[in-house]
């Protein structure tokens, strides 16, 4: 399957990274650019293996995914449960490590394209289209690691 990343380093513990990596809400919608909207189902409050949520995209596709791992302050996973027509399957990883100027955070999204008849001409364009949008979020969230607001509202203190 086709696989995208991208990584930043961030000048925050992986704790701190790993808050602001799982931020709700407006606080959320704050900094992350590939949101429009999202919110917890089956009446979650906070995120945790096994737990759902709906993710309306600022482009428009809408997925429901399920956290299939969650390790504070190390690591998230995540697959679709159901999403877009397009992806037969999409899942994600977000890894949080020790660097020495902080934190070195690698996100990674690994999908397949349907019907397997386009795959050939449709995987070039989601590897840049992913890619793109990736690479976006990743920078949004560095920003949002150096930002005092958002810092203080996960608990970090300067």
């Amino acid at each position: 399957m086709p696989q995208v990343s991208a990584e930043v380093v961030v000048p925050v513990p992986p704790a701190v990274a790993f808050a602001v990596s799982q931020t709700t809400g407006s606080l959320r919608l704050s900094w992350d650019p590939f949101i429009r909207r999202q919110y917890f189902l089956d009446g979650a409050t906070e995120p945790g293996k096994g737990v759902r949520t709906r993710t309306l995209a600022r482009l428009g596709p809408a997925m429901t995914s399920e956290y299939v791992s969650y390790r504070p302050p190390t690591s998230v996973g995540m697959t679709m449960v159901d999403g877009p027509w397009f992806f037969a399957r999409f899942g994600g990883g977000w890894r949080f490590e020790v660097h020495p100027k902080g934190t070195r955070a690698v996100w990674k999204y690994t999908y397949s394209i349907r019907p397997a008849a386009v795959r050939r001409v449709a995987e070039p364009i989601g590897q840049w289209l992913l890619g793109r949008e990736i690479r976006r979020r990743i920078e949004a969230f560095g920003a949002a690691c150096r930002d005092r607001e958002i810092l203080a509202a996960v608990g970090a203190t300067a």
